[in-house]
C-alpha cells in the first residue's frame, strides 16, 4: 500500500453492478476535485475475443470445462500486480483497453474484441482506480490485494447475479438461456475458488439481496429493481464507522451485526457517497501532504 500514490480497487463478478459503482466514484472524484487514473479489469485479460473462443474450445477438447474469464490463467494477473506495484511506488504504470463495441471501436481505432496498445497511466493523478474481476486476488504467487489501500467488494446474491447475467446476455448478445446456463456452469469452479475468496480481502462489501422470489433464475421475467432489493454493507474493520450517523441519514436502514448495516436498495448511491467520500478524502489529503 502507498501513502503517496493510493490505490482503490472495486471487485465484483460480471453483472454485479460495478459499472454503477464506478459512476458513483466518478461523482465523488468530480465533487472532491480528485484526479484519478483508471484501470479496467478486462484490460488484463490474456486473450482477445477470438483467441479466447479458440482457447475455450481447445480446453473443452481436452476435457477441461472450467476455463473462463474468471480463471487465474485467463488473465495477466502478474502484469496487473506489477502495474499496481509500479503505481504505488512511482505514481505510474501501464494499462490498455479492451474494445467491446462498435462505439468503442470508433473511439480507440481498434476492432471490437481486440486490445489497444499498452499505454502509461497519467503520472499527474491523485490516485489509481481499478474496477474488475480480480482486484483483491491473493494466492501463493499473486498478491493484488496487498497493493490496494481501499478495497471494495460489489456482489449480488448468486440467484440475482444469474438473473442479471441471463437478461444481459439475452438482450446484448442474443444468447439462449441454455447457452448462458452453460457459461454459468463453466464459471462455477473459478467463482468458488477465485471470485468468492476475494470478498474476505475487501475492506467494505456491498451485497444486493432481492426481496422478491428469485428461486428459479432461469425463468425470471425481469431483474428485481432496487426498490425490490436490500443491500447489506459489511465493514471488515468497523472501528471509526459512525453507524448512528449512517442510520439517521439513510431512511429505512438498520444494523444487522456489529459490522454490518442493511439499507433499501434504492439508497445504495447515497450510502456509498456517505461512506466512501470521507475515506477517499483522507487518502488524497494524506497523499498530498506526503508530496
Amino acid at each position: 500500500m502507498s501513502i503517496r500514490h493510493p490505490i482503490i480497487s472495486v471487485t465484483g463478478s460480471s453483472g454485479a453492478g460495478t459499472s454503477t459503482v464506478k459512476h458513483t466514484f466518478d461523482q465523488i472524484f468530480r465533487r472532491e476535485g480528485v484526479k484519478a487514473a483508471s484501470i479496467e479489469g478486462d484490460a488484463f485479460h490474456r486473450y482477445n475475443r477470438f483467441d479466447m473462443k479458440a482457447e475455450l474450445q481447445r480446453r473443452a477438447d481436452e476435457g477441461d470445462n472450467t476455463f473462463s474469464h474468471f480463471s487465474i490463467e485467463a488473465n495477466r494477473l502478474k502484469d496487473l500486480e506489477e502495474s499496481l506495484r509500479s503505481y504505488g511506488e512511482t505514481g505510474t504504470g501501464r494499462t490498455r483497453h479492451y474494445v467491446h463495441s462498435a462505439e468503442e471501436s470508433e473511439r480507440y481505432g481498434v476492432d471490437p474484441g481486440y486490445f489497444t496498445d499498452w499505454e502509461e497511466l497519467d503520472p499527474d493523478s491523485d490516485l489509481l482506480f481499478y474496477e474488475g474481476l480480480h482486484g483483491a486476488v491473493k494466492t501463493q504467487d499473486i498478491n493484488i490485494a496487498g497493493h490496494a489501500d481501499l478495497k471494495i467488494g460489489v456482489v449480488p446474491v448468486i440467484n440475482l447475479e444469474w438473473i442479471q447475467k441471463i437478461h444481459r446476455d439475452h438482450a446484448a448478445r442474443g444468447y439462449t438461456t441454455e447457452a448462458v446456463a452453460d457459461t454459468i456452469l463453466r464459471r462455477m469452479h473459478s467463482y468458488v475458488n477465485v471470485i468468492c475468496p476475494q470478498f474476505t480481502q475487501t475492506d467494505i462489501n456491498f451485497q444486493r439481496v432481492p426481496v422478491v422470489d428469485t428461486s428459479n433464475p432461469f425463468v425470471a421475467r425481469w431483474i428485481p429493481t432496487p426498490d425490490e432489493s436490500l443491500v447489506v454493507i459489511r465493514f471488515r474493520d468497523p472501528r471509526g464507522i459512525d453507524f448512528p450517523y449512517l442510520i439517521s441519514m439513510i431512511q429505512g436502514s438498520w444494523m444487522s451485526r456489529a459490522n454490518s448495516i442493511v439499507i433499501p436498495g434504492s439508497k445504495l448511491d447515497l450510502a456509498m457517497q456517505l461512506i466512501l467520500t470521507p475515506m477517499i478524502r483522507r487518502l488524497v489529503e494524506r497523499a498530498r501532504r506526503a508530496h
